[in-house]
């Protein structure tokens, strides 16, 4: 039976970058992810005759909210949800369900790479037909919807058995319980050379897949393992955990730091790769070398060409604006175009749609291509696999010999966290305010050649989305970036973006902090970062 609940708008519902992000035990009030659930409903212009997908990381909460929300949809009249076993599915999964399955949509439940747990975070978003991260228009729409609503409609019904594929039925919505991994394998086999990646394996190459106790454990296990044939206890941490183990799913050298250990150890593997909460990002790293995601990206646009699902060549590739110029040198070299867009995976749907870009790429470890719309942790492992197949170097090897073709892009992220918010955006207003007048200004040893505050005007539909992050240019083309990030959900995080180009050949191994002290100087001399951040150094460093 369908009940109606009378309710009323909860401040602080507005969709971020990707979806609605907070503390876990705020999403656990009452009333709390009904209300904002009904308002996609609402935002969307309702369930009825829908067909949705719907799963998550596995994170705490994750199997009481796929609950709520399968009663929610069926009360709103959609015609079908097809959701993971046991709720269970990837980012990336669940965007290539709701492509092959011409899905109206699907609800994701996820934080990303932010801690889980009781004491974690949780989150909610609407991924569109596309199956991309819902536009601003969308979630707009949404978020108008939240302050709004006067009730919710659900189910008096009581929990289905999620546990094995199978059809039923809740009310007269169908709901279709999938293997998690299945489908997605089958794209990734689609996609590759799984014969010269399983020929890899056989020669003794060894790797390291640390799945951080989040969603890809399984996927990698079933792909590397099983299907390429990497040797058992290749995928370490491979169990999703409600809290990750207590860790940090974040693919990073900091939180990743197990990981870190191994590869540059005396006894490394060839290979080693790990990916975050819901199996969006990705982190690769070989012998001895850290490869920072600008550089993955780099490295895969200019050897897409060795893989056959882009033998056929890019017909562009993409970048968040923060993210390194290193993609636009090989975006260059091959004739092709390279897009700078905001921060958020859904800037690049249009690209991507629009056949304007095959691949995408973020500095916070997103990686992906046209085969979805959403970054992909394990298909950015799966290219390096197979790059490193058919090159036949190692990562140390590939990443030399691209450096020396192109030059190198030393790139560092260094990011305060949790900093009291008003003092982070008087900080950036502050900045925002001197802009006019910092050319020719010099600070530290380095003097600016330009300013300006980022602003995107969309190819496709002309969209204009300003007040994107600072960007500090000096002479020689280095560069500062400043952006409040958008993904924590306690105080504010600022992010600065450093890097500097040199073109060799001589130069090209450095250490990336010793190569960047004089834009880290000028960093801090441009705005006190720590003065006015009550910070002495940042919380985290990649």
């Amino acid at each position: 039976m369908i009940q109606i609940i009378p309710t009323q708008p909860i401040d602080g519902q507005k969709p971020g970058t990707s979806g609605l992000r907070k503390k876990t035990r705020v999403f656990r009030q009452p009333g709390y992810l009904e209300n904002f659930v009904q308002s996609i409903w609402d935002g969307i212009g309702g369930g009825q005759g829908k067909v949705l997908v719907l799963g998550g990381d596995g994170r705490f909460f994750n199997t009481q909210a796929v609950q709520t929300i399968l009663r929610m949809a069926a009360a709103a009249g959609a015609r079908r949800v097809i959701v993971g076993r046991d709720g269970l599915l990837s980012t990336p999964a669940a965007s290539h369900l709701i492509r092959s399955r011409g899905a109206d949509g699907g609800v994701i439940l996820s934080a990303s790479h932010n801690p889980g747990g009781e004491d974690g975070d949780f989150g909610v978003k609407y991924n569109t037909a596309n199956g991309g991260p819902a536009p601003e228009s969308v979630t707009e729409a949404i978020y108008q919807a939240t302050t709004q609503i006067t009730q919710y409609q659900t189910l008096d019904s009581s929990d289905l058995d999620l546990s094995a594929p199978g059809t039923a039925h809740l009310h007269q919505t169908e709901i279709e319980v999938v293997d998690p991994v299945a489908e997605y394998a089958a794209l990734m086999e689609k996609l590759f050379d799984f014969g010269a990646i399983r020929a890899l394996f056989d020669s003794g190459f060894r790797l390291r897949f640390d799945a951080m106790h989040a969603i890809t454990g399984p996927y990698a296990q079933e792909i590397l393992v099983n299907r390429l044939g990497a040797a058992d206890g290749s995928v370490v941490n491979a169990t999703p955990l409600p809290d990750f183990g207590g860790g940090h799913p974040d693919p990073n050298p900091v939180w990743a730091h197990e990981l870190m250990g191994h590869m540059m150890g005396d006894a490394a593997p060839d290979f080693g790769a790990a990916s975050d909460g819901d199996g969006d990002r990705n982190m690769i790293v070989g012998r001895g070398v850290y490869v920072t995601p600008s550089d993955s990206l780099a490295v895969i646009a200019a050897n897409a060409h060795l893989v056959p699902g882009y033998a056929g060549g890019l017909k562009g590739v993409a970048r968040s604006m923060p993210t390194s110029a290193a993609l636009d040198r090989v975006a260059e070299a091959l004739g092709i175009a390279c897009f700078a867009t905001p921060t958020g995976w859904k800037y690049f749907g249009n690209l991507l749609d629009a056949g304007h870009a095959t691949l995408c790429g973020e500095e916070s470890a997103g990686t992906g291509s046209d085969h979805i719309r959403e970054k992909d942790g394990l298909w950015a492992v799966l290219m390096w696999l197979n790059i490193l197949a058919a090159r036949r170097q190692s990562v140390a090897e590939v990443m030399a010999a691209h450096w020396q073709e192109f030059g190198r892009n030393y790139y560092s992220r260094h990011d305060y966290e949790e900093v009291d918010s008003d003092a982070a955006h008087a900080l950036m207003e502050d900045l925002r305010a001197r802009l006019d007048r910092l050319e020719g200004q010099t600070f530290g040893a380095l003097r600016v050649a330009e300013a300006e505050d980022f602003s995107y005007t969309d190819p496709v539909d002309g969209l204009v989305t300003a007040r994107q992050g600072i960007v500090v240019s000096f002479d020689g083309g280095a560069r500062v970036v400043l952006r409040l990030s958008g993904t924590g959900t306690a105080g504010a995080t600022l992010r600065v973006y450093l890097e500097r180009y040199v073109a060799g050949p001589e130069g090209l191994q450095q250490d990336p902090q010793t190569a960047l002290r004089e834009v880290i100087d000028a960093a801090e001399a441009l705005c006190a970062l720590h003065a006015r951040l009550g910070r002495t150094a940042p919380d985290v460093v990649t």
